[in-house]
């Protein structure tokens, strides 16, 4: 059996699996949940999943055209879910607010812009440096002899090609309906092709 760890880009993975479902708080973490397992083949040996995300912002900011405060609320408890499924491990960065933008950027209004015209912009922080990170210490220390990557996230090249030069083989998933970097296939070993389980809405 070939002793592998998954690694998951939360943000990216979210997007590419969530559907128009609306699930209750359990289902959908069976659902991320599944989606995930899938991704392993029956020669694998799982040591654990690391899942890395940010929780929802939390804090007051001023309204761009009004001037209003709108506060928006956080969870805490918002992983908890997800941590407690078998060998999953959660990783957390940060998720900053940087201000509110058009919802319609080419549009030509023809009347004021209201508050309701924005959206609000956020950016993660920190979560690509700990993939990097767990990335290089799984395969320094030789943990493992295959990771399973699970983000289309260019920064990740510098970690995989310091993994492969420790002997340690890479996998990227591509989901049906979704097309990864060149440069993140040229970098792994193997691109491992997966149709998205839909949930059990039973």
């Amino acid at each position: 059996m070939i002793k592998t760890v998954t690694i998951v880009d939360g943000g990216y993975f979210k997007k590419v699996v969530v559907t128009e479902h609306k699930l209750a708080h359990r289902r959908y973490t069976d659902f991320l949940y599944d989606n995930i397992r899938s991704c392993e083949d029956d020669d694998e040996d799982l040591m654990r999943i690391l899942y890395y995300d940010c929780l929802r912002y939390e804090g007051e900011q001023q309204l761009p055209i009004s001037g209003d405060s709108k506060r928006f609320y956080g969870n805490p408890a918002e992983f908890d879910g997800l941590a407690s499924y078998d060998l999953m491990a959660i990783r957390l960065g940060e998720l900053r607010f940087r201000g509110f933008i058009l919802k319609q950027e080419d549009s030509t209004f023809s009347r004021t812009l209201g508050d309701s015209d924005f959206l609000p912009s956020f950016e993660q922080k920190g979560v690509d440096m700990r993939i990097g990170l767990d990335i290089a210490h799984y395969s320094e220390k030789r943990l493992v002899d295959r990771i399973i990557l699970i983000s289309n996230d260019t920064d990740c090249i510098p970690a995989m090609k310091e993994a492969r030069k420790n002997g340690v083989q890479i996998v990227v998933v591509e989901f049906e309906g979704q097309s990864l970097h060149r440069d993140l296939v040229k970098h792994s070993d193997y691109v491992r092709w997966r149709e998205i389980i839909e949930p059990n809405l039973d």
